[in-house]
């Protein structure tokens, strides 16, 4: 389990890294980024993941995510994997698409050729890099809560939902919430899992609801009202329609004129993070 330092900066009295390692899960080099804040020696700190969307890498929540005060006020480690396996070999949208392939990994397992050789990125975040900051940095692996964007947003809702009692705390924002209702989740979720809709329902946060997941400390999703993919891609209502009849609590928050970009996440940022923090302490 060997990982190599890309890059380190300090930052609010702590550590912005970058680093890179060989996956197992996905057979391809991967690339994340950990933040770190000032800390007692010997401490160990509770880890929130953060989930990008299409077309992203980990750097774009670390350099525009504005992230790192409130972890350091909190102690909070902060972890931003990749949204897909990258390089020579690893099958992309055939067309060069921007919703499918590279930057678009779902958080699946992929089992369709010829994505199921790389494309495992649940076993990569629930499993693989999990044991990596583990072993590496001063986490605190029985306090992890999860959040993410857009599609990653669907990734930490799915992922949590599937998982509740490894992450004690959950929020999304602008989550893709039901792939099984969208065309961006019917177009990835075909490509990958195949057409058995069926197969589909341990990526769909409506659909894991509908059928019995839980998160004890509830949801938090904020959502832009200006978001231009909020009535064909997002559907917003959906979750909010799920939760209210199976009685999974949840705050679901529409905030006035936001729209789905970074400007959006970074100004609610800081109270997802504290709301991470007030369930993980």
């Amino acid at each position: 389990m060997t990982i190599e330092t890309v890059s380190t900066n300090k930052a609010f009295g702590g550590t912005q890294g970058v680093y890179k390692h060989r996956s197992s899960a996905t057979g391809t080099d991967m690339t994340f980024s950990v933040y770190v804040p000032p800390h007692a020696p010997g401490a160990k700190l509770p880890v929130v993941w953060y989930l990008s969307g299409l077309t992203c890498t980990h750097a774009n929540v670390t350099e525009k995510g504005e992230f790192r005060a409130a972890c350091a006020e909190l102690g909070l480690i902060f972890v931003a994997p990749d949204t897909s396996p990258r390089g020579e070999g690893v099958p992309d949208d055939p067309e060069g698409a921007y919703d499918f392939g590279l930057g678009a990994g779902f958080y699946v397992n992929a089992t369709e050729a010829p994505f199921a050789e790389h494309y495992n990125m649940r076993d990569y975040i629930e499993s693989e890099l999990p044991s990596i900051i583990a072993a590496t940095f001063h986490a605190d692996m029985e306090r992890q809560g999860i959040t993410g964007h857009s599609m990653g947003g669907h990734g930490a809702l799915t992922i949590g939902l599937r998982n509740p009692s490894v992450y004690k705390s959950v929020s999304a924002f602008s989550p893709i919430v039901s792939p099984l209702q969208c065309p961006w989740g019917e177009k990835a979720l075909t490509g990958y899992i195949g057409a058995d809709k069926a197969k589909w329902r341990e990526y769909d946060a409506v659909a894991l609801i509908e059928d019995g997941a839980r998160v004890e400390t509830g949801l938090l999703v904020d959502q832009g009202t200006g978001d231009n993919f909020l009535e064909g891609q997002l559907k917003t209502h959906l979750l909010a329609e799920a939760c209210s009849a199976a009685g999974q609590a949840a705050e679901i928050r529409m905030q006035d004129g936001y729209d789905h970009s970074y400007y959006f996440i970074s100004t609610f940022m800081a109270e997802h993070l504290k709301w991470h923090a007030e369930r993980l302490a």
